[in-house]
Formats: C-alpha cells, structure tokens, sequence
C-alpha cells in the first residue's frame, strides 16, 4: 500500500510551517486536518477534510 503525505511547505502560511505527515491515507488527512485547526485556524469538518484529501501525495520511495 502506498502511503500518503500532507507537507505544508506546499502552502505558504504566516506561520511558514514545515510540517510533513505521512501515513495511510485516514491518518494522514485526520491528522493533518487536526494540525490545520489548531496551528492554521481552520475549522475542522467534513469540508476540510475533503481538502486535506484531495491535497494529498503519494510518498515517494528512495531506493
């Protein structure tokens, strides 16, 4: 299974957060939904959460 990531260096912010989360694909958007209301102001919901998944990437595997 591929996991996913959620970066938020992609999406410049006031705060010029770095964090990265990567996981299976529920994780990842719970968590990354979770860290966009509390350190971005978002508000956590079904909308957000569709966001965060549709924002999603497949982790890229070094070899």
């Amino acid at each position: 299974m591929t996991r996913k990531i959620a970066d938020c260096r992609r999406y410049p912010s006031e705060t010029h957060c770095t964090l990265t989360i990567a996981g299976e694909e529920d994780e990842v958007v719970r968590a990354a939904s979770e860290h966009a209301a509390s350190v971005h102001g978002h508000e956590d919901g079904p909308a957000l959460r569709e966001q965060v998944r549709g924002m999603l990437e497949d982790e890229k595997v070094s070899v």
